[in-house]
C-alpha cells in the first residue's frame, strides 16, 4: 500500500490461464457435477494433476481456470463449475456464456433487488445504484471474450460425447476422481444434499424420486439443506417439504450446513455421498469416507444405501428426464408472481433523481 501511495501505481504479476474446452454433446445421465468432476479427471489423464501428495502435480494451482464451450449454460448452472475451481487450487474461474444467459439472470436479480427494497432490505440507495448498472448493461451488452491469440500455459479438451457415465471423487481427495463403474456397490450410510453446488432443481429431483419411496423406507441417513431461504420457501410452497419429511430425511436450515465441517456432524467412520464442494479429511465427519457426486446420484444413493451400477443410475436418471421441464426450473424472480408484484411498486432513488 506504501508503494501504491508513493507511486500511485500498483505492479501486479497476471497469473497464466489453464482452458478447459468443452467439445460435443452431453450425454443422457451426465449432469453439471460431473463436468465439475470431470476437470480433474481429465487433469489426470493429461498427467496435469495427481492424486499422491508425495511429488503432488497441479497444473491448475495458482492459474485462472478459463472453461469455454458450454455457452448455453444459465448463470445458476455456471456457478455450479466456477464454485469448483478453489478446490482445483485456482487463482479464479472464468466461463464463456451467452448475452442471452447473462441477460435472464440480470433482469430476474433486477426484479429481486426491487423486492428487497420493497421489504426494507439494504441501503436503498446502494441498491439502486446496482439496478441502474444492470439496466445499463442490459441496453447495452457487451461480454468479454478471449484474445484469439491468446496463450494458455495448459489446454485440456473435453470430449461430452466420451463421457456416458457419472464421475464422482473418491474418499478423501476432491482431485481422486473416477467413474461411477469404478466404485459401484459400496455401501452408503449417510447423504447430504445441500452447499452452494445446488440449486432449487436438484432438490425438486430429490424431491421426485423419494416422493415414490413409502415412508420411512430409506436406507441411508439423509441430510437436505438448500442453500437459501428463498429456495426454502419455494420447495414448501412447492409440497416438497412434505415429501422429504415422509420420507424421514433430516432438513437443515438453508445455508452451507455439513459442507461448512463446524456445525452438524455426519456419524464418524460413516461412508457418505455428498454434494458439498470439498471431502477432505474430518470434515464432514470423524474418520468419514465421503464421496462427492451431483445431486441426482445422491438421492439415488440414499434410496438404494450404496453406489448404484450405471445401468440402475441411467434408469433413475430416465425418470428424471421425463420430468426435466417440471424439476429443473430455475429461480428466475422477473417470473415469479410474488416478487413481479412487489417489483412494480418500486422506483429505484436514482432513476426518482
Amino acid at each position: 500500500m506504501a508503494f501504491a501511495a508513493a507511486t500511485g501505481v500498483m505492479p501486479l504479476d497476471m497469473p497464466e490461464s489453464v482452458l478447459v474446452r468443452f467439445k460435443g454433446k452431453r450425454q443422457p445421465g451426465v449432469t453439471l457435477r460431473d463436468l465439475v468432476h470431470a476437470i480433474p479427471y481429465y487433469g489426470i489423464k493429461h498427467g496435469l494433476l495427481t492424486v499422491a501428495k508425495a511429488g503432488k502435480k497441479n497444473a491448475f494451482s495458482g492459474r485462472v481456470l478459463e472453461i469455454e464451450g458450454l455457452d448455453d449454460l444459465t448463470v445458476e448452472q455456471a456457478f455450479e463449475l466456477s464454485d469448483a475451481s478453489a478446490e482445483r487450487s485456482a487463482a479464479g474461474c472464468t466461463i464463456t456464456l451467452s448475452e442471452e444467459s447473462v441477460a435472464e439472470y440480470l433482469k430476474s436479480n433486477i426484479t429481486l433487488l426491487k423486492w428487497m427494497i420493497s421489504n426494507g432490505y439494504g441501503e436503498e440507495r446502494t441498491i439502486s445504484r446496482r439496478i441502474a448498472a444492470m439496466e445499463e448493461w442490459l441496453a447495452n451488452p457487451s461480454l468479454m471474450r478471449a484474445d484469439k491469440d491468446a496463450e494458455y500455459a495448459e489446454v485440456i479438451e473435453i470430449d461430452l460425447d466420451e463421457i456416458k457415465e457419472p464421475i464422482l471423487c473418491a474418499p478423501n481427495d476432491p482431485d481422486d476422481a473416477r467413474l461411477l463403474s469404478e466404485v459401484a456397490g459400496e455401501k452408503i450410510d449417510e447423504v447430504f444434499i445441500g452447499s452452494c453446488m445446488t440449486n432449487i432443481g436438484h432438490f425438486r429431483a430429490a424431491g421426485k424420486l423419494l416422493e415414490k419411496q413409502p415412508a420411512g423406507s430409506l436406507k441411508t441417513r439423509l441430510w437436505l439443506a438448500p442453500p437459501t431461504k428463498m429456495d426454502q420457501h419455494q420447495l414448501t410452497e412447492e409440497g416438497y417439504y412434505g415429501i422429504y419429511g415422509r420420507a424421514g430425511a433430516r432438513m437443515e436450515m438453508p445455508g452451507c450446513s455439513l459442507c461448512m465441517g463446524n456445525q452438524a456432524r455426519v456419524a464418524a467412520k460413516s461412508t457418505v455421498v455428498s454434494t458439498s464442494t470439498r471431502n477432505f479429511p474430518n470434515r464432514l465427519g470423524d474418520g468419514a469416507n465421503v464421496y462427492l457426486a451431483s445431486a441426482e446420484l445422491a438421492a439415488v444413493a440414499a434410496v438404494e444405501g450404496r453406489l448404484p451400477s450405471v445401468e440402475e443410475y441411467q434408469r433413475y436418471m430416465g425418470e428424471f428426464d421425463a420430468m426435466a421441464g417440471e424439476i429443473y426450473r430455475y429461480m428466475n424472480f422477473h417470473e415469479i408472481e410474488e416478487y413481479q408484484k412487489a417489483a412494480s411498486n418500486v422506483i429505484p432513488v436514482a432513476q426518482e433523481a
